[in-house]
């Protein structure tokens, strides 16, 4: 087995979650009848944002595999990029295992991120998992990682800031902000 390193250095895919990971994990609906479906609401961490930018530019695939799915997790990953927003997914490891083929990536270049029973298939594809800190207990003793702040607060901002250090790309992203 490769040490965590590696696995973060050569990473070609991240894939993570969305509700518990990259949201708190709140369901907010507004309105709604019996004729009317309610508007679901959710929101992002900017540090997530921004990290999904980086790690795009640093040209790893990046994908979402959420077991929900919404108008709002859609636009939000198209405003990011996000190739692959894959929504209402029941079974998380065989779409993960799909996605692979599909890119021609091994779960040793799979680096996942979740938090809840369902992403348990995502950590038996990847090669390096991490979990937000109010993951759930079972998910933290998977992980590879499991970062300060909690899902939605910028838990995936320290999982990119992780690859890219590994990468040895940190730096120079750095400065590129301090010119």
């Amino acid at each position: 087995m490769a040490d965590t390193s590696s696995l973060l250095r050569d990473a070609r895919l991240v894939v993570m979650d969305v509700d518990g990971t990259l949201t708190d994990g709140t369901v907010a609906l507004l309105g709604g009848s019996a004729t009317e479906r309610a508007q679901e609401i959710q929101t992002f961490d900017v540090r997530d944002g921004i990290a999904l930018r980086w790690l795009s530019k640093a040209g790893l695939q990046l994908a979402w595999i959420s077991g929900r799915g919404t108008s709002a997790t859609q636009a939000r990953g198209a405003e990011l990029g996000i190739h692959h927003v894959l929504l209402r997914i029941q079974d998380k490891r065989a779409e993960l295992t799909r996605l692979q083929a599909q890119l021609s990536i091994t779960p040793a270049q799979t680096v996942a991120m979740g938090d809840d029973m369902p992403d348990l298939g995502l950590r038996a594809r990847a090669g390096f998992f991490a979990a937000p800190a109010d993951a759930r207990e079972e998910i933290r003793a998977r992980a590879d990682l499991v970062t300060r702040a909690v899902g939605g607060r910028g838990a995936f901002r320290e999982l990119a800031e992780a690859i890219l250090r590994a990468r040895g790309e940190w730096p120079a992203l750095v400065e590129s902000y301090a010119r």
